[in-house]
C-alpha cells in the first residue's frame, strides 16, 4: 500500500498560480502511476492529470490543458501539480491518487485526503 498526504491548497485569485503537492509513504513510491483529481460542490469528481512512474508519460483533462503541469520527483517521493492562469471554476477539492495503470479513470486505489484550491474572480 501506499499513503498519501496532499498539502499547498489555498485561495488565489483568478490569473494567479498555486502548486499543490503530495508526498507519498509506504510501498516504493516509483512503481505508482500517480493522478491528480478534483471535486467541486454539488459536482462529481474528475480526473485531471496523471504521469507514469517514471514521468515520461503525461495525460491531462481538456480543461487544464496548457495551464496545469504534473511532476514528480522519485527521489522526495512527491508529485506536484503546477496550476497556472487559474479561473473560478478552477475551485475545488484536489486529491492525489495512485494506481498502476495510467489511465484517466477516476477509480484509482489509494487516494490522499485532499487539498482545498478556492480561486476568487
Amino acid at each position: 500500500q501506499v499513503q498519501l498526504v496532499e498539502s499547498g491548497g489555498g485561495l488565489v485569485q483568478a490569473g494567479g498560480s498555486l502548486r499543490v503537492s503530495c508526498a507519498a509513504s509506504g510501498r516504493a513510491f516509483r512503481s505508482y502511476v500517480m493522478g491528480w483529481f478534483r471535486q467541486a460542490p454539488g459536482k462529481e469528481r474528475e480526473f485531471v492529470a496523471a504521469i507514469s512512474w517514471n514521468g515520461g508519460s503525461s495525460l491531462y483533462a481538456d480543461s487544464v490543458k496548457g495551464r496545469f503541469t504534473i511532476s514528480r520527483d522519485n527521489v522526495k517521493n512527491t508529485v506536484y501539480l503546477q496550476m497556472n492562469s487559474l479561473k473560478p471554476e478552477d475551485t475545488a477539492i484536489y486529491y492525489c491518487a495512485a494506481d498502476s495503470i495510467l489511465s484517466t479513470r477516476t477509480n484509482y486505489p489509494y487516494w490522499g485526503q485532499g487539498t482545498q484550491v478556492t480561486v476568487s474572480s
